[in-house]
């Protein structure tokens, strides 16, 4: 059974290595959005491919087929010795538009990578890896002025990002008595991230200006978890479960640098290196609040809402160079919130004449605020999400297609809006460990 594992696990890293190699190789936008000029970027949203096709719950989710990372307590949801991976490709679809301009953009991306298995008895745990931001954005303008330009000549400014960070974390469960779980996950946060600004002249005798900020983080932080399951009806069961995450201070270096060029010449006027560890500007990534309830029939079909907050207010991403405004962009610091639903069903897992019956099919719905506001206002998103896993034979692994589309802040209020399209695809592979064979 041993060998039939290392196989499998083998050929999905043989599959992998090339994808993880050009993205390594590769300095593209994982994600693109004007709002991710703010602090660390986009917060990317957490779990597989099966959690973002009902809408991003999970909170409350204990299913043995797949591994739910939005709550460290699920991960006791499971056959005994059972071993569990997943892997997660995400495809993203933009476009923006603000008053007259429009644009578009498209990304893609490994989005996860997670392994789970039992460790005794009621006792099991996981570990991979998943974005946590990204940043990603290019903008050009030209400054009009007749009195400047009658003087220097034509003046343009580009600004642009790129860079993410990402987490690496492991996390473990336990059920102390039957329908009540816990759980705790610790996840290690890097990345790095650059903010760009260029102004140049169109007179060859005035010297380009460049400037912007290196930034180089780390932080570490803790998450904890809880679910209670329990009977309602004949074969219906309710699970209600709570996360929180403890805040986190942001580690690491911020080098904020100016120079100009003339002729291939390059003359520094500023570098600026700031350890956010011995600054008294601390920087914070903020504490996070969870809760859900789930109401399911089994693995047949279940009905999940969700709501998360988390209060950015206090984070200081809003007063320190580097992660407050970027050119004319009045940016500030908000709470973010989620409102999410799903659900699923399976309309019979055991049948033997149709596959289609044999398919689990999602749907969900999500409203989102972002952590930061522009000019005052609010950047909300919404959406509708929809999904397939297709089961691999008579085997629980299966491959996950989802879509999510929706729209992001508006044209009102001198914002952007992006309408989006985002494709997530999912593979989950289950196998059982050290199963003795009667028969060879």
């Amino acid at each position: 059974m041993l060998k039939r594992l290392t196989k499998k696990l083998t050929l999905l890293f043989v599959l992998l290595f090339p994808v993880f190699e050009a993205s390594a190789q590769e300095e593209a936008y994982n994600a693109y959005s004007p709002y991710s000029m703010f602090g660390i970027g986009d917060l990317s949203k957490q779990g597989t491919a099966w959690n973002k096709s009902m809408g991003g719950v999970g909170i409350a989710s204990r299913n043995k087929k797949y591994i739910n990372i939005l709550n460290p307590a699920a991960v006791t949801a499971r056959e005994a010795k059972e071993f569990k991976a997943d892997f997660g490709l995400a495809q993203g679809n933009r476009i923006y538009r603000q008053g007259d301009f429009k644009s578009a953009n498209n990304t893609f991306n490994i989005y996860d990578f997670v392994i789970s298995f039992p460790v005794y008895k009621s006792i099991a745990m996981y570990a991979g890896f998943t974005p946590y931001s990204d940043l990603g954005y290019s903008v050009t303008s030209s400054i009009t002025d007749p009195d400047l330009v009658g003087v220097v000549g034509n003046l343009n400014t580009q600004s642009q990002g790129f860079g993410d960070l990402s987490s690496i974390f492991i996390g473990a469960g336990f059920s102390p008595v039957k329908g009540l779980s816990a759980g705790v996950e610790y996840t290690h946060i890097f990345g790095k991230l650059e903010k760009q600004n260029v102004l140049t002249f169109s007179n060859s005798s005035y010297r380009s200006i460049n400037s912007g900020y290196d930034l180089d983080l780390k932080a570490d932080a803790v998450k904890f978890g809880l679910q209670y399951d329990f009977p309602v009806a004949n074969k219906v069961s309710v699970t209600v479960g709570a996360t929180y995450k403890l805040s986190a201070r942001l580690k690491g270096n911020v080098v904020d640098y100016e120079y100009s060029v003339i002729s291939s010449v390059i003359d520094t006027s500023r570098s600026v290196v700031t350890n956010l560890s011995k600054s008294d500007d601390a920087i914070r990534l903020a504490s996070e609040f969870g809760v859900g309830i789930n109401v399911h029939e089994g693995e047949k079909w279940a009905a999940e809402i969700n709501y998360i907050n988390s209060d950015w207010k206090s984070s200081g991403m809003d007063k320190v160079p580097g992660f407050a405004n970027i050119g004319n962009a009045a940016f500030g610091v908000n709470s973010y919130q989620s409102l999410r639903a799903g659900f699923s069903i399976i309309p019979n897992e055991n049948d033997i004449r149709y596959y289609r019956k044999r398919i689990t099919y999602r749907a969900g719905a999500y409203w989102d605020q972002a952590y930061c506001t522009l000019d005052g206002n609010d950047i909300n998103a919404f959406g509708v999400t929809f999904g397939v896993t297709l089961p691999v034979k008579w085997s629980i692994s299966g491959v996950t297609l989802g879509v999510d589309a929706g729209q992001r802040g508006s044209l009102k209020g001198n914002l952007i809006r992006e309408n989006y399209v985002n494709f997530n695809i999912g593979i989950n592979i289950c196998d059982i460990w050290f199963l003795k064979y009667k028969y060879d």
